[in-house]
């Protein structure tokens, strides 16, 4: 059996996440018909087919499945050596693979990654944004280094820091603004707008207005807090947001800011990174930086 390179191993990896050539080609960010070449050598220097191969997608073998696993364990293995090594240098540097969640992404990042190239020029910052449960499930995986997400995850495996708290607020149309805040109660009467199901910030609305689970009477589900806020500004419902969100999400639609009584529903923001990571001082390092960008 000839030599299994590296490469071949992520292009492997690649395709087995995507289960088609041509999105495995754009992750690669290579051609379809080269990383078509590189899956067909890896095949015949196994001697055996990793993927049973469709018209529409690509599904990995029963040997596909056990060779994934195995791959995965020694790609990871790469990593953490690369990890070791920058772990040794001061300051941060090299590569560094942050994931964010959509409900801070938008408000934070833009500030963060023009702090980070002005203070660490050598520093190579890669951003994944979604949903928690991805996160943590591409944090267990090593394929990213560090997450902001909303706490607790309460993962044995994982380092939390809380960076800061912040207030949700209520926006409602802008012919409400001088009407009394609602309380809970009222609030499970009105049409509340929320984020699709996946979002930890939905969680944090629901636990605040005392819903269960089950989708709030005559909801609507959205993708992003900007299409809540202009659906609010629609007269269709209301909704909430985080502080870190009003500036920019409220400056093009007619719509009202309130503030809860005491005690105001918060969430806590913070980074979350394998115990077993190297970097856990420059990680420790970034979360200051994190602080120092979001005002806190």
């Amino acid at each position: 059996m000839n030599n299994i390179t590296l490469k071949q191993l992520r292009y492997f990896e690649a395709l087995a996440a995507e289960a088609h050539f041509g999105r495995a080609a754009d992750a690669c960010a290579i051609s379809q018909p080269a990383l078509s070449v590189q899956i067909k050598e890896l095949e015949q220097s196994l001697g055996v087919a990793l993927f049973e191969r469709g018209p529409r997608q690509v599904r990995l073998t029963a040997f596909g499945e056990e060779f994934g696993a195995r791959a995965r364990d020694i790609l990871r293995a790469v990593d953490g050596l690369g990890d070791l090594a920058r772990a040794t240098q001061c300051g941060l540097v090299g590569r560094l693979r942050i994931g964010v969640i959509p409900t801070i992404a938008p408000y934070l990042l833009p500030t963060l990654i023009s702090d980070l190239a002005t203070r660490h020029p050598d520093l190579d910052v890669h951003v994944r944004e979604t949903v928690t449960a991805r996160l943590v499930d591409e944090l267990h995986a090593g394929k990213i280094d560090t997450a902001i997400v909303a706490l607790p995850i309460a993962d044995a495996a994982l380092t939390e820091t809380a960076l800061f708290t912040e207030d949700l607020v209520l926006v409602r149309p802008a012919a409400d603004a001088a009407l009394p805040t609602p309380d809970q109660a009222a609030l499970r009467d009105m049409r509340l707008l929320l984020l699709e199901e996946g979002h930890c910030f939905r969680d944090h609305a629901l636990s605040f207005c005392n819903i269960g689970g089950g989708r709030p009477r005559d909801g609507l589900d959205g993708t992003s807090l900007s299409t809540l806020v202009q659906l609010v500004g629609a007269g269709i419902g209301v909704t909430l947001i985080p502080d870190m969100a009003v500036e920019i999400e409220t400056k093009s639609a007619p719509v009202g800011i309130a503030r809860f009584a005491e005690p105001q529903p918060t969430r806590t923001v913070g980074m979350v990174w394998r115990n077993s990571n190297p970097l856990a001082n420059q990680l420790t390092e970034l979360a200051a930086i994190v602080q120092t960008c979001a005002g806190h």
